[in-house]
């Protein structure tokens, strides 16, 4: 593991420090930045300070009334972070004080405690490394969205798909995930074709790297066909619903999809066809329960994948923890292009 450059090892505070907080109220929701001390933070073995987090769809949908994503209230939501260890209360634990590491998925800012606070104490096990070479402002850039889309690639090429083989669709291409799998694909040397509702980021996506840009509306082809004519030899579904429907009407023969978003709804609708007859694989995308092996190989990967232009064309800004409350709003309505970082401590 990569050590911090502090010259003294850095220490959990003895004082309050910053956390935005959501707590349920009746049938709505309080949300705000609140002083805590480490008492409230769970029993767990590893203290980090949080550097860097960002803001993901389901931060949004914790801060959401009604929300059936958060397991717990009060909570401090945040499903990633970047960070530098400051305790470690577990012996036998494979990660010592001043090591940097990034933490996501597991139960982070769902059922425990999450990113959006200057600290956070975690299990040894949810811990991944911070890979040789890359910056915490750019893990925390790919974070859970960078790590979804290289999941999804990784699948993706153990079903066969190979630069080459013809064009990649990615649906919801401006957002998060949407965004890293573009940038991904096409530094891997893909022909991305991406899919958007939102005609102002045409060139958005263009830059970072997809050759083809379409509309929503020109993915479902032949509706009244049982299926479409082939078009995609992989595709990344950031979307789900009718969207993931007129991705597997119209995969070629052996092809699949990976999905991993719901932003379009949580019910399919489709026939069979597709699979008897094209031999077409869905594949879904889980980024929570990884197991950490799995997750720190793919975390290793990612620290050269990402060519450095794309990154920084897809940040979205900086906030600190008073401008969660607009970022998750916006967020929620699927405003946001590419990545908003975090920084608690600013």
């Amino acid at each position: 593991m990569a050590p911090t450059d502090h010259g003294t090892s850095p220490a959990p505070p003895t004082g309050p420090f910053a956390a935005y907080v959501v707590e349920r109220q009746g049938d709505g929701i309080s949300a705000g930045v609140r002083q805590l001390t480490m008492k409230d933070l769970p029993d767990q073995p590893v203290t980090v300070r949080v550097d860097w987090s960002s803001v993901n769809y389901k931060d949004g949908m914790v801060a959401t009334p009604g929300n059936r994503v958060a397991r717990t209230s009060p909570l401090i939501p945040g499903v990633d972070l970047v960070g530098t260890v400051v305790d470690v209360a577990d012996p036998d634990a494979d990660v010592a004080v001043g090591d940097e590491v990034v933490v996501h998925g597991y139960g982070l800012g769902i059922s425990q405690h999450g990113a959006f606070a200057q600290y956070a104490r975690v299990p040894g096990h949810w811990v991944v490394p911070l890979p040789p070479g890359l910056s915490p402002r750019r893990a925390a850039l790919i974070g859970t969205a960078g790590f979804t889309a290289a999941l999804s690639l990784a699948r993706l090429e153990r079903m066969g798909l190979a630069p080459g083989a013809g064009p990649v669709l990615v649906t919801g291409a401006s957002g998060g995930v949407g965004s890293m799998s573009v940038a991904l694909l096409a530094a891997r040397g893909y022909d991305v074709v991406a899919s958007t509702g939102k005609a102002a980021e045409h060139a958005y996506l263009a830059g970072l790297g997809a050759t083809e840009v379409i509309g929503r509306d020109d993915l479902d082809g032949a509706s009244e066909r049982v299926l479409a004519p082939e078009r995609w030899a992989g595709a990344i579904d950031c979307v789900g619903g009718t969207t993931l429907r007129a991705v597997l009407r119209s995969l070629r023969y052996g092809a699949a999809v990976a999905a991993s978003g719901l932003t379009g709804g949580s019910t399919l609708e489709s026939t069979v066809y597709p699979f008897i007859v094209r031999g077409v694989s869905l594949l879904g995308i889980d980024s929570v329960e990884t197991p950490i092996d799995e997750r720190r190989h793919v975390w290793q990967r990612l620290g050269s994948a990402f060519p450095s232009e794309a990154l920084d064309a897809a940040a979205d800004g900086e906030i600190g923890l008073d401008g969660l409350d607009d970022a998750l709003a916006t967020i929620s309505r699927g405003g946001v292009r590419g990545r908003i970082l975090v920084r608690p401590g600013a």
